[in-house]
């Protein structure tokens, strides 16, 4: 008989994100076969003393965590420090994927197109008319770092635009403010290691409650259509994978990655690159994986071998 894989899944985490990472762990964990694996869970909230003293016995890794110390490269770094492999991107890929300045920079060396967007800081002095004059309404106004849209809400007056200040520097320290462009939703998730394969487009359409693709939309049952492969020409369709493909090579990503972006006049914007995709049963990644031809437990087997591959 073919020895087990010993496998820690991490899940949890001190992040605003916390529960949708434990939900996703839950399914992952449910979905594993335990004929094959041996598997132990931790969440790093509680239990980094405990993988730390397991590191010796670890073969792989499955990490499923998002936010800060889950999804910026900390807990990956410690990873490498235990020589324990992992599905998805080192601290440098994670670091600059989370950071959405940081990502807007490499877009615009690597000629990603990406909507134009300005920075500031929590002790900045904001003129919203400047803002409005620059960036024109509606404005996205997103934290620098974090995902699942926390904190993230769309201004369409200026006291929109001051009331969306305040909340999203309760989720950091930076904040980014962002063009507004309407038009089709949709994201490209690409997986491997150094032969990148991108899977099906999905298109998003959040119902006409919502005024983005927000928290309750990504994870309340119903809420959202999602639909695979996108509405859009086959040109498009090919444009939007190689986008994926080429925003995961420039943000030095590895394993998988999401990359969301939106179409406007059939011209295509990158918003942002994902290095840990959520693995709820209203995720995008397993679905795209599902019309690859990969159901989830496959889906899991594949990323436990690209974790193994860069032992």
């Amino acid at each position: 008989m073919e020895k087990k894989i010993t496998v820690a899944l991490l899940s949890g985490g001190t992040s605003s994100e916390r529960e949708v990472s434990l939900s996703g762990g839950d399914q992952v964990y449910h979905a594993m076969d335990k004929n094959r694996y041996d598997i132990f869970r931790y969440d790093p909230k509680t239990d980094i003393a405990q993988l730390v003293s397991d590191a010796p016995k670890i073969d792989v890794a499955l990490v499923i965590l998002h936010g800060t110390h889950g999804e910026d490269g900390t807990v990956q770094g410690l990873l490498d420090l235990l020589n324990i492999p992992y599905q998805s991107s080192g601290p440098l890929g994670s670091s600059m994927a989370i950071n959405k300045l940081a990502s807007k920079y490499i877009y615009a060396q690597c000629g990603i197109p990406t909507p134009a967007y300005m920075i500031f800081n929590k002790n900045d002095a904001i003129d919203a008319d400047t803002c409005i004059s620059r960036l024109r309404l509606p404005i996205v106004v997103k934290p620098v770092s974090g995902g699942s849209s926390i904190g993230m809400s769309i201004a369409h007056s200026k006291n929109d635009l001051i009331r969306a200040f305040d909340k999203a520097f309760e989720y950091d320290d930076t904040l980014l403010l962002e063009e507004y462009i309407k038009g089709i939703e949709i994201t490209g998730a690409v997986i491997g290691n150094f032969c990148l394969e991108a899977l099906p487009i999905i298109e998003i359409v959040p119902s006409e409650k919502y005024d983005f693709f927000d928290y309750q939309a990504k994870y309340t049952a119903g809420e959202t259509k999602e639909i695979c492969p996108a509405r859009i020409s086959e040109k498009l369709t090919q444009s939007a994978g190689e986008l994926a493909k080429k925003s995961h090579t420039a943000l030095f990503c590895k394993g998988y990655s999401r990359t969301d972006m939106i179409i406007r006049n059939e011209k295509i914007y990158v918003l942002e690159t994902n290095t840990i995709p959520g693995m709820t049963p209203s995720s995008l990644l397993p679905l795209a994986a599902e019309k690859a031809g990969m159901n989830f437990s496959q889906l899991i087997d594949r990323l436990i071998e690209l974790g193994m591959e860069s032992r």
